[in-house]
């Protein structure tokens, strides 16, 4: 019982030479005795802790003097503590793997995205040579799967092909009589020149035929592809004269006006600039605006694609004249030019 154990503590330190000190160490034991039958269950903070761990380092005999908690309690704090130390210790560092900027990990999927056939062996080497230190097992976590066997886009193959290739397509007119006018044009790739452009109210094979042969007179201006989508009207006699001039055809898929993308943004062009501003009156007035129109396009019309130039490239004009206006198509277009 405690009241026992404080008895017999008390009979020593009457009879021992260090009868105060003692005496005060049992007063204190007596009163924390109080205080655990008064409270059920200390309030410890990590003051309190800390110094238990210390006293237990430090001094032989702690057990005897540890009252408020059981010694079993702190040894458990002082386990408690060595791990949060080396926790802390640990987190100091990053651990693992250094992170990868976001900026490779971009680098790494424009170059995957942009070359369908490049493996992970061939973007490191590529970032290699633009100073960048990354793993081959890195590289092969952060490329685009491709979901089918890699192919060149149809951009990258019209880019191949610009200099050798041109396209042909159909678009209508509306006239004054509410009758519809076919529009043929054939537009070079390169330099997206308009090579040839005619109208007709009847389209058939035979004129279609004719329409290439006046395009490519067998000069040697002939490209070597022609792209076209599947209209019908493109039959066996327009194939006959594109064989007979030594141009293979690359025909689009159907419903897929987009692998023909020069044909259709020349027209779109031909629209915005031209025919939706006119009234056709018919054939022969139409082909004459188209015709102004196309000298228009290939002589003064700027293209983005063209690094802000004409399909016929014009010069830079730093003269001392003044600006003066060059109207085309009656002033619905304009070319600037220098006075002499």
């Amino acid at each position: 019982m405690p009241w026992i154990t404080l008895l017999i503590q008390l009979v020593n330190a009457l009879v021992t030479e260090r009868s105060p000190l003692m005496l005060e160490n049992l007063a204190l034991r007596q009163q924390i005795t109080v205080l655990k039958r008064s409270v059920k269950r200390a309030k410890i903070d990590d003051s309190d802790r800390v110094f238990w761990i210390l006293i237990r380092r430090l001094l032989a005999d702690w057990r005897d003097t540890l009252l408020i908690v059981k010694p079993q309690t702190v040894i458990r704090w002082h386990r408690k503590g060595w791990r949060y130390y080396w926790h802390r210790k640990c987190q100091r560092g990053r651990p693992g793997r250094p992170r990868l900027d976001l900026e490779i990990i971009d680098l790494i999927r424009r170059m995957s995205k942009d070359n369908a056939t490049w493996g992970a062996p061939r973007i490191q080497d590529e970032l290699a040579l633009l100073g960048y230190e990354v793993a081959m097992s890195t590289v092969a976590k952060y490329i685009v799967r491709h979901p089918k066997e890699p192919s060149q886009t149809w951009r990258t193959f019209l880019v191949n092909h610009m200099s050798v290739a041109a396209a042909c397509d159909f678009f209508v007119v509306p006239s004054l009589t509410f009758k519809s006018l076919y529009c043929f044009v054939v537009l070079s790739h390169d330099r997206r020149r308009i090579v040839h452009v005619n109208v007709t109210r009847h389209p058939t094979d035979e004129w279609t035929a004719q329409q290439i042969v006046e395009a490519f007179p067998g000069d040697g201006s002939e490209p070597r592809y022609l792209h076209r989508d599947q209209d019908t009207i493109y039959g066996g006699m327009f194939r006959k004269k594109v064989v007979a001039l030594g141009i293979t055809e690359v025909v689009s898929a159907k419903q897929s006006p987009w692998q023909n993308p020069f044909a259709e943004r020349v027209i779109g062009s031909i629209r915005r600039d031209c025919t939706d501003h006119i009234i056709a009156l018919g054939e022969r007035h139409l082909v004459g605006v188209l015709r102004r129109y196309v000298i228009y396009y290939n002589e003064s019309r700027t293209h983005l694609s063209l690094d802000g130039n004409s399909p016929s490239p014009r010069q830079v004009d730093t003269g001392p004249g003044d600006v003066i206006a060059i109207p085309h198509l009656g002033g619905l277009h304009h070319r600037y030019a220098r006075a002499a």
